[in-house]
């Protein structure tokens, strides 16, 4: 369990510098320019990524419980997860009615996908995990309405479409395939 504490607190941690120490990530701009900065962020990023995976999959091996979740939630935790990917595949296009709506789509996609994995995971890992991020994107919300910043003006509902489009087709992937692979837990 310690490998996936400290995954989180190095993802996190990197995660958090904007907003705990914008004067520390300003001054490291300064001095390394903006592409060294990146190369950095990534590496740690990265890190805390593979200490996560690492410790979620040992803690996995011996579990301890924390609740346990009624079966008829994984039903609603399928169709969250759809509008998840939807979110995030709005935020990495142009402007439209979605990202418009949501304002910061990256960050409810990640609230919207922690959320529905705790209503289907109890165990502690899980919790860690999963609750660890979403109060996190609560937290990164609340500080991205602080700092204030540019309203976004809806688009063409095209953006909306490819969106959609492009959110259910990741979300078909991981479902039917991926996340058993990946994760040993096959959805479906």
């Amino acid at each position: 369990m310690i490998w996936l504490i400290l995954g989180i607190v190095v993802f996190l941690g990197i995660h958090s510098v904007r907003m705990v120490a914008p004067e520390f990530r300003q001054s490291m701009i300064e001095k390394l320019s903006l592409g060294g900065w990146k190369g950095i962020y990534t590496l740690i990023t990265f890190s805390g990524l593979i200490l996560m995976v690492w410790g979620f999959s040992q803690a996995r091996l011996d579990p301890i419980y924390v609740y346990e979740p009624p079966s008829f939630l994984r039903h609603l935790a399928h169709g969250l997860i759809w509008v998840a990917f939807v979110s995030l595949a709005a935020a990495e296009l142009p402007v439209g009615r979605i990202k418009a709506t949501l304002k910061h789509p990256m960050i409810t996609g990640i609230k919207i996908w922690a959320f529905s994995h705790l209503l289907v995971n109890g165990d502690l890992a899980s919790v860690l995990l999963f609750g660890s991020l979403l109060a996190w994107s609560i937290w990164n919300r609340i500080a991205v309405k602080r700092r204030g910043g540019e309203v976004l003006v809806a688009g063409p509902i095209g953006n909306d479409i490819i969106a959609v489009a492009a959110g259910t087709a990741i979300y078909a992937v991981i479902a039917f395939w991926a996340h058993g692979w990946l994760i040993g837990v096959p959805l479906f």
